[in-house]
């Protein structure tokens, strides 16, 4: 008897051909696109993100060519709360989430998954750039092997039930090699543009956006030195991270940078690029792949960001479940609020979310 597959499908080329390639590996594979868009008429002219109306369709004509079942399940309540809400409320307290994180955790491989395994489904696959593989009994996340386009850096939240019912054919492939497989078999979208945006913001304009959703809590305040001396400003610290530079709206005759967000006082502290390289960070909610705990500190390559590079650092486990990582060498720009994973070469060991500065 087949094996039965629930795929996530966002009408975009990954999963598209990650669907196909399921088919010919022999599963049941059934279609299904989470509708997370909070109204009806939401979205409707919006092209290429994997919220859109649009997006629904290029997935069910994805899968009527590829003849399988397809249906549109509701996930709006619970994408509200876990992950549009969380990403709002990081922001109005000076942080930076990643909400493809909070996805992926909440709703990919949980509500989905647990959806998927209630319709009788044996796994749930997505179109992720990742690959799941199993050594000495113990699920594994491994990188893609298009190293451009991994995507393990979002994933490092998942636990050993979900890997070990999760399928991601993509991750044996390179982006060229998927293309061109949805070329061969005729599918629309195999020149359709990646969707890089944040998919519940139509024009990718996160500071108005939480500015219009939070009545009144998005609030002017003052640029200020490192000493408290007002500088200028701001038109609240909803629009600003750690790093940057352009942008500001503020001119002193040298290069100035966002070193601090304090959402206390509603300040945003500008100083050096010097100012902005660190070594040290802590973590919390941390999530460990190969083993349950950290018990001693352990060298890793760590990413402070999806965009990058690995660097040596050393995680030493704290109270709590947190963990303090330590890198070699200065990384520009940690953020409170975005996610640090730790790799072993290709080998996710685990991440969490970056709460502190040392």
């Amino acid at each position: 008897m087949k094996k039965k597959v629930v795929i996530g499908m966002s009408g975009g080329v990954d999963s598209s051909v990650a669907a196909y390639l399921l088919k010919q590996q022999g599963y049941d594979v059934i279609g299904v696109t989470m509708q997370v868009w909070q109204q009806d008429d939401e979205y409707e002219e919006k092209e290429g993100g994997c919220c859109s109306l649009s997006a629904v369709n290029d997935a069910r004509r994805v899968a009527d060519k590829l003849d399988i079942p397809f249906y549109v399940l509701n996930f709006r309540d619970i994408f509200k709360n876990k992950v549009i809400d969380y990403f709002v409320d990081e922001y109005i307290e000076g942080k930076t989430p990643n909400p493809c994180i909070a996805c992926n955790k909440h709703i990919k491989f949980d509500e989905l998954l647990r959806r998927s395994l209630g319709l009788g489904a044996d796994y749930v696959a997505t179109g992720h750039y990742a690959k799941v593989i199993n050594k000495n009994g113990r699920y594994l996340l491994e990188k893609s092997d298009d190293d451009k386009k991994d995507q393990t850096y979002a994933l490092y939240n998942m636990t050993q039930y979900q890997l070990e019912r999760t399928l991601m054919p993509c991750g044996e492939y390179s982006k060229d090699k998927i293309r061109e497989i949805a070329k061969e078999i005729g599918l629309e979208v195999h020149n359709k543009k990646d969707s890089e945006e944040i998919c519940f913001i139509p024009d990718n304009n996160h500071g108005r956006y939480i500015k219009e959703v939070t009545d009144g809590k998005v609030k002017e305040g003052y640029f200020v030195d490192k000493e408290g001396n007002r500088l200028g400003k701001h038109k609240g610290i909803v629009y600003y991270t750690i790093g940057q530079r352009k942008g500001l709206g503020i001119a002193l005759g040298r290069p100035v940078f966002v070193i601090d967000i304090n959402p206390m006082t509603n300040e945003i502290v500008l100083g050096s690029e010097e100012e902005i390289f660190k070594t040290t960070l802590t973590a919390k909610d941390i999530n460990f792949i190969p083993f349950e705990n950290l018990i001693e500190p352990m060298e890793v390559q760590a990413k402070i960001r999806y965009s990058a590079k690995p660097a040596e650092a050393i995680i030493t486990p704290l109270e709590n479940g947190r963990v303090k990582v330590e890198f070699k060498e200065k990384q520009r720009a940690i953020t409170k609020g975005q996610s640090v994973v730790f790799y072993d070469e290709n080998i996710v060991i685990g991440g969490g979310v970056i709460d502190g500065l040392i």
